[in-house]
């Protein structure tokens, strides 16, 4: 019988499989295209310890492939979610469920979807401002 796959496996996996942003990459792609969404899949009140970079929107991993699901009522959706081309970064504290997050997406039909390198602590660490949740 099969063990199934660790939290770091599935980490591991989805980062075999979306590309990866550092926070320099991250903070220049939203400069140049505003329509860039940054969400943080942090559960709320992790995000609200960590912090949220401007202008990003807390969405939990759990809560992502509901709230992108075209086909769902239109009440459970967030409609910034409805356009498979825009751009979008996901982040967390540390980039593990960044990029969890980020494979769903990929999975669900996006196609420009990368995920924030150690997340929302590499950005603080880079020097950049965060918001309070």
């Amino acid at each position: 019988m099969s063990k199934g796959l660790s939290f770091l496996e599935m980490v591991g996996k989805a980062r075999e499989n979306v590309s990866t942003i550092s926070s320099e990459e991250a903070r220049a792609k939203l400069k140049e295209n505003p329509n860039t969404l940054v969400i943080d899949v942090q559960d709320a009140s992790d995000a609200q310890a960590c912090g949220l970079i401007p202008s990003s929107v807390n969405i939990s991993l759990g809560m992502l492939p509901i709230r992108a699901d075209l086909e769902l009522p239109e009440q459970m959706r967030d409609s910034r979610l409805a356009d498979r081309s825009r751009p979008i970064l996901t982040t967390c504290g540390a980039g593990g469920q960044a990029a969890l997050g980020a494979y769903i997406l990929k999975l669900m039909g996006f196609e420009d979807v990368a995920f924030i390198e150690g997340g929302t602590t590499a950005w603080k660490n880079a020097g950049y401002e965060v918001e309070k949740a």
